[in-house]
């Protein structure tokens, strides 16, 4: 490097160092101006900027716990009336459940009293008859008896001998009947007209059946004379 030589009265030349080193001082001491230069509330200010958002933190916070407990309340409170309801509904189920017992127990009561019932009452056997002169007057009876037709064993056993002697097949050929062409016939001589308009149902329908013979002739008998009972001579 050549060798400098300074001139009397003359700031010497700066070096490149020098150079560096005058900037940096030049820069602090304007960072050192701008900082006494600034006003004496800055500090306060900066205090209040860096307090201010703790300050928005607390009541945030505040807000949201207050949110938080009332949803913790309604939770609460849904969740009694949900237990309130299912303990409700369990009640009416235990309650349907033993109407329930209770009714299927009385049915079952009464349907066992039922055939108990049944099994105590015995069939009634259907009523037999002797197939005799007796025994159709007696069926002639029970007959008249359903249908409200009057008479007596005596007055039907008195006016069948009379009229027939006892024989169901018996025909009449000599009286007015027999010449009209409609002779009597039966037990109890009845023509074919009476037969049909007296006939009483249940009964076979030929005048050569003794019950159905005597049970047409008892109820023309009772609707011309009041009662087979009452007639004595022919009718």
């Amino acid at each position: 490097m050549p060798k400098q030589h300074s001139i009397p009265g003359r700031i010497p030349a700066m070096t490149k160092v020098h150079k560096f080193s005058f900037a940096g001082v030049a820069t602090l001491g304007a960072a050192a101006l701008a900082f006494s230069l600034a006003p004496a509330d800055t500090k306060a200010s900066a205090d209040s900027v860096s307090a201010a958002p703790a300050a928005f933190s607390s009541q945030q916070l505040k807000v949201r716990t207050v949110g938080l407990s009332g949803q913790l309340a309604d939770a609460q409170a849904a969740a009694a009336k949900k237990k309130a309801a299912d303990a409700a509904a369990a009640k009416k189920a235990a309650e349907a459940a033993a109407t329930k017992k209770v009714a299927d127990a009385r049915k079952a009561k009464e349907a066992a009293s039922r055939s108990a019932q049944r099994a105590a009452v015995k069939p009634v056997a259907a009523k037999t008859y002797a197939n005799n002169l007796d025994g159709w007057i007696r069926q002639s009876l029970d007959i008249m008896k359903k249908h409200g037709i009057p008479g007596t064993y005596d007055g039907l056993h008195r006016n069948i001998i009379r009229e027939s002697s006892g024989n169901p097949n018996a025909i009449n050929g000599w009286d007015i009947n027999a010449i009209n062409g409609v002779p009597s016939i039966g037990l109890l001589q009845v023509i074919k007209p009476t037969f049909d308009a007296y006939h009483v149902a249940g009964t076979a329908y030929s005048q050569y059946n003794p019950v159905a013979n005597i049970t047409a002739a008892a109820n023309y008998a009772a609707d011309r004379y009041g009662s087979i009972d009452n007639v004595n001579s022919a009718y």
